[in-house]
């Protein structure tokens, strides 16, 4: 992998983690286009890089929340804070159950599986059209919610069904808060995201003999900074009700991406 794919393949990272238009479908979609060669474990690695660089740039937007957070949980009360971490353990479990008995199964859907994007994007477009047109409330996350929104995440593993958009939709559907749907899904995904990580590194999967550093090291750079624009642009997106231009983009990728397979 050359220094302009790092480059490229940073960039779409950053914007998609965040952006509803799925960031695994893209960089699916990205290694396709650029014709990407690199050895099984090469690819893991750079894709683990990049996941670091995103979850990173949520700590350093959200750096107040998470701080509060933690000083309020260090003080072993029963407050709106802890109830707020409990919620993000009770949205975990089912992406984590997920990937801890079906990972096998999951990594054979990235495997240049360009229809099965496609499609996928098609039915993020769908959802993000729901969730534009629903009435903004005032209403908090619940445990309940919590774990419902957790199952979309479980199911956005999918290639090509946006993390951020279907948990985002289906906390907005439920009658949630734009603005406070927007941060519970941000602020979700980071223990999951660091937990992955540290799974890979410990568990020996990744090789970095043949890693290149200098790539990791733009693809991370890129990944990090375009992460934190899209993360405070999408904040103030799904506020003023503004996802279903991203449900054109994802349609008109989805259909371009199947399209592609045939001709």
């Amino acid at each position: 992998m050359d220094y302009l794919d790092s480059l490229i393949l940073g960039i779409i990272q950053g914007l998609t983690e965040f952006l509803p238009v799925s960031s695994s479908g893209h960089l699916e979609l990205g290694k396709s286009l650029l014709g990407d060669n690199s050895l099984p474990k090469e690819s893991m690695i750079f894709t683990v890089v990049l996941h670091f660089a995103t979850a990173l740039s949520t700590i350093v937007v959200f750096r107040k929340d998470i701080f509060e957070i933690i000083k309020e949980l260090l003080k072993f009360e029963w407050n709106s804070n802890t109830q707020f971490i409990f919620k993000i353990i009770i949205s975990m479990l089912p992406a984590a159950l997920i990937g801890v008995f079906f990972e096998t199964e999951l990594e054979s859907l990235f495997s240049n599986n360009i229809v099965l994007v496609g499609a996928m994007l098609i039915i993020t477009g769908l959802l993000l059209l729901l969730a534009d047109r629903a009435q903004n409330t005032s209403k908090n996350v619940s445990f309940k919610n919590a774990f419902t929104v957790g199952v979309a995440q479980a199911v956005a593993i999918l290639p090509g069904i946006s993390r951020s958009g279907a948990t985002i939709s289906t906390a907005v559907l439920l009658g949630i808060d734009k603005t406070k749907a927007a941060r519970f899904s941000f602020l979700m995904v980071i223990p999951l995201i660091f937990g992955k990580i540290f799974k890979d590194i410990f568990s020996g999967e990744l090789s970095y003999e043949n890693a290149q550093i200098t790539s990791l090291g733009i693809g991370f750079i890129t990944a990090f900074v375009s992460g934190l624009l899209a993360c405070t642009w999408m904040i103030r997106l799904v506020k003023n009700s503004q996802l279903k231009y991203f449900t054109y983009y994802c349609a008109v990728v989805g259909i371009i991406a199947i399209l592609s397979t045939y001709f």
